[in-house]
């Protein structure tokens, strides 16, 4: 709110849209808790993931459903219209986690991942990311629990 009260466009002009989208925020916020425990945040490497279980399951398919009805209900590309919003910053590191673990959607939500990826911030976010020399070795841990890495794109010591 910071933000939107300084900088026109960081929520959807349309009322509608920008309700949609402060409610989709808001659910990302403080929902989608397996997707963050099970699939912890790693640009950098590609996991074969152990079995999704049944709440990781639930997640994806609640994500799926919500990007499917913000695309549908308003014309996309982004979640609430033709323009990247706050919304979308939301959902930015869900697409990383598509990415790190193979994960899928179907209809609509299948390309947004993608979508977001190919964005030149997303790109940069993505290279800084790629540079880090630095690890953390709880975070290591937690992603290395999560699967099998089988790639490490990240820049060595």
């Amino acid at each position: 709110e910071y933000l939107a009260e300084r900088h026109a466009g960081v929520w959807p002009a349309d009322a509608k849209a920008r309700t949609w989208a402060r409610s989709a925020a808001a659910e990302m916020h403080s929902s989608f808790t397996a997707l963050r425990g099970s699939c912890p945040m790693n640009c950098g490497v590609r996991i074969a993931p152990v079995p999704i279980s049944d709440e990781l399951k639930h997640d994806l398919f609640r994500l799926g459903d919500l990007w499917d009805d913000g695309l549908r209900r308003f014309g996309g590309p982004f979640l609430a219209g033709d323009r990247f919003t706050a919304v979308d910053a939301f959902f930015a590191p869900v697409a990383f986690r598509v990415q790190s673990y193979g994960l899928s959607f179907e209809c609509a939500a299948a390309a947004y991942p993608a979508r977001l990826l190919a964005l030149p911030a997303m790109r940069e976010w993505y290279a800084a990311a790629l540079a880090e020399t630095w690890r953390e070795p709880n975070h290591e841990a937690e992603v290395r629990a999560a699967g099998t890495v089988v790639e490490d794109f990240r820049a060595t010591l």
